[in-house]
């Protein structure tokens, strides 16, 4: 069975969001992998110091076929620093992950079919 790690930026750190819809929403699309025989996990990281470690310990749980990187940390400018760490992290932890990005959080398998 395939294997996808997805991350993302935690909606519920995002202000003026509503963030549990948001997160329910992501809960749906990592569901949809089953749904499509792909094991998958998430992560929802926020722009500080817990993201490393967390990103380390989801990388290094499993060899990941893909890692999908998802369009809140690559679309927000001021969050580039925090794109920069993912895709370098994922280079350094799951060098044998393809690396794939979605255009919203309902696309994400859709995203990693294409390097599946």
């Amino acid at each position: 069975m395939s294997s996808v790690l997805v991350v993302g930026y935690d909606p519920r750190a995002i202000p003026g969001v509503d963030g549990e819809a948001l997160r329910a929403a992501l809960d749906k699309e990592l569901a949809r992998f089953a749904e499509h025989g792909i094991d998958a996990a998430m992560t929802l990281v926020v722009f500080d110091g817990s993201a490393e470690p967390a990103l380390v310990a989801s990388l290094a749980d499993r060899p990941w076929d893909v890692v999908v990187v998802g369009g809140g940390i690559r679309k927000a400018e001021p969050l580039l620093p925090l794109f920069e760490q993912v895709v370098n992290l994922i280079r350094r932890h799951a060098p044998q992950a393809a690396i794939a990005f979605n255009t919203n959080g309902g696309d994400s398998v859709e995203a990693a079919q294409r390097w599946l």
